[in-house]
């Protein structure tokens, strides 16, 4: 069978044996949650609720008139207590709206269209953007955007990120398996609206489960499923195109310049949901898992539920834990603080040891080039930590920086434990700030 590959990339332990068999487990519901007016790449959103209000399950409660924005929804009925700013997850602090939680579930109804294929790419487009449905891989990039790209670029391949290549994560992997039909339905509308034939789903060799349910739904649709070599950062949207199609985004660029439009997944169960059921995104499936919790789980959790409640529901111990993290432990966000809600972007929360952390001292660089193997970028991770200690960062911009991914794939390998990624992540904050 042939697994399909990019250059460079590394292989950190898995871990996804914590949970890869657990099936999804609905998380109580809780009595209050906290909805940032955030949730996405782009602007904050404007509150549509005030205090006192009474909100339905579903009802929209943030928005925004700028173009790069997407909306938030209740994810409970309930009474609007506070708005207010609160510690964000991703960083900083966010104006967020608390509602107490009523739990007479009075849902907000919204249409459903079980016949998509009857609505127009237009409409299709505008329940996507007004059910909130942003990028659940990561980059939570507001998804009625990616599926417009611009008139001039000609698409010819959707391809389907179905890799989670992060170490411990296995929320999309469980989608798969246990929502395989509505997630495969989820992909054709993405075909409906982007008016493309052929269709590319890449799972990870390390999901042979989830690679053989796909396959037998996608197949009754005429989409292909390609199964990629287990590498990190294989899920990477540049590494994925190279790896199934071949071709190289440029420099600068987005996927659409080479014809290609990259969704993931759990965006299609959204998708699904959106246009079929009519419901918005106001719950998530994550994993939360690590050593530092006594019972690892896959969870399906309301949107604003707080990080603390989950953790001691599946018994962190909080002595041995060293780090919490947002996300997988590559790309991931560390946490200072419990006091952080679920947001649309939280594929995971991982509470690690020490053991899993593997702290050491860093050493002097002693050239020996691992990093520029390991980059998946082909860029020269060992020249940006030479300018970043001497905050060359104009220099920085020569050697192509703002094109690296952040992946840690450097970091993991360099024998002398150089903090690669930390140099990279200051200069690229850096050189964005000067070009304002």
């Amino acid at each position: 069978m042939k697994l399909f590959s990019f250059k460079g990339g590394i292989h950190p332990p898995e871990n996804k044996d914590l949970t890869e068999n657990l099936k999804i487990e609905d998380f109580k519901i809780p009595k209050e949650i906290c909805i940032p007016l955030l949730q996405h790449i782009g602007v904050v959103l404007e509150p549509l609720v005030k205090v006192g209000d009474r909100v339905k399950k579903g009802q929209k409660i943030g928005d925004s008139s700028g173009f790069l924005s997407s909306p938030v929804h209740s994810s409970v009925s309930g009474v609007v207590k506070k708005i207010e700013v609160r510690p964000f997850p991703v960083s900083g602090r966010v104006n967020t709206v608390i509602i107490e939680n009523d739990y007479e579930e009075e849902i907000f109804e919204y249409p459903k269209y079980k016949e998509y294929e009857k609505l127009t790419k237009d409409e299709l487009l505008k329940i996507v953007r007004e059910m909130g449905i942003v990028g659940q891989g990561g980059a939570t990039f507001p998804t009625h955007i990616k599926l417009n790209p611009p008139k001039d670029k000609k698409i010819d391949v959707l391809l389907i990120n179905g890799a989670e290549c992060e170490p411990y994560l296995n929320a999309d992997n469980r989608l798969m398996l246990e929502q395989t039909e509505k997630v495969v339905k989820g992909i054709d509308i993405f075909r409906h609206i982007l008016g493309v034939q052929r269709v590319v789903i890449g799972i990870e060799e390390n999901k042979e489960e989830a690679i053989h349910k796909m396959k037998e739904e996608a197949s009754k649709y005429g989409m292909e499923i390609a199964v990629l070599k287990t590498k990190y950062p294989q899920g990477g949207e540049k590494q994925l195109i190279k790896a199934v199609l071949d071709r190289e985004v440029p420099s600068g660029k987005l996927p659409s310049e080479v014809g290609v439009v990259v969704q993931n997944t759990a965006t299609a169960l959204s998708v699904y949901e959106a246009v079929i059921e009519g419901k918005p995104v106001i719950e998530k499936v994550l994993t939360v898992s690590g050593l530092g919790v006594k019972t690892p789980k896959n969870l399906r959790v309301r949107i604003g539920t707080q990080f603390k409640e989950i953790l001691d529901y599946v018994e962190i111990d909080r002595e041995k834990t060293e780090k919490l993290v947002m996300g997988g432990p590559m790309m991931g966000l560390a946490q200072h603080s419990e006091e952080v809600p679920v947001i649309k972007g939280t594929s995971g929360i991982l509470a690690l040891t020490k053991k899993e952390m593997n702290p050491y001292k860093s050493r002097a660089c002693i050239t020996c080039g691992k990093c520029v193997d390991a980059c998946p970028m082909n860029l020269s991770p060992l020249m940006y930590a030479k300018l970043a200690r001497f905050q060359e960062w104009k220099e920085m911009d020569k050697y192509d920086l703002l094109d690296c991914i952040e992946c840690g794939s450097c970091s993991f390998v360099c024998p002398a434990n150089r903090p690669l990624t930390e140099g990279i992540k200051i200069g690229k904050a850096k050189l964005r700030a000067m070009k304002r």
